[in-house]
């Protein structure tokens, strides 16, 4: 870690790779590739949008993000989803809010639990992102870019629900759980 990272208001971006576990067990010569692969974007997208990933702070193929500015952590998450990864798939969640430092290295508290539940409901390809995340870059959008409403969702050990966005783009082609495509204009 390089930079130090964002305090006060800030968003988070987690991801991780859908079905990893057995991606590994399957493929595991096309997976050290496309890990490779997904290191390099994602260092690409804290370079690009101004991100800084905490130390060490994730689990398995997961990984944080932080931003200052919850409009680049929207555009780092429709890179990482336009990148190509294959066979990875991201499910990537964005939430933006009061953080609490662990240490200097790391992040705790219910900013970043409220992300990871996001993240959880997400399938892979597919960014969702919280209520008070879309109203602050709705009108500050990717080129080509838009939201559609999820509804409100509870999140697991959470007692507030939370009203979910998905972020979409022309490239990105995401089934909702029915197999049905989601965000279609």
């Amino acid at each position: 870690m390089s930079k130090l990272l964002p305090r006060g208001t800030v968003t988070l971006l987690l991801a991780d790779v859908e079905g990893s576990t057995w991606l590994w067990e399957t493929h595991p010569d096309d997976m050290g590739a496309a890990v490779a692969r997904l290191d390099k974007a994602v260092s690409g997208v804290i370079a690009a949008h101004d991100g800084v990933r905490p130390v060490e702070q994730g689990e398995g193929d997961s990984f944080v993000l932080a931003f200052a500015c919850a409009s680049d952590a929207v555009a780092a998450a429709l890179d990482l989803q336009r990148a190509r990864l294959a066979p990875i798939r991201l499910r990537i969640g964005v939430h933006t809010g009061e953080v609490a430092l662990r240490d200097e290295g790391n992040y705790a508290g219910p900013t970043i639990n409220r992300t990871a539940r996001l993240r959880d409901l997400a399938h892979g390809g597919q960014t969702v992102l919280s209520g008070v995340t879309e109203s602050l870059v709705i009108d500050r959008l990717p080129d080509k870019a838009w939201l559609v409403d999820l509804g409100t969702h509870a999140l697991r050990d959470l007692s507030r629900p939370e009203r979910v966005m998905q972020l979409c783009h022309p490239e990105l082609r995401i089934a909702d759980h029915r197999g049905a495509p989601v965000g279609d204009r």
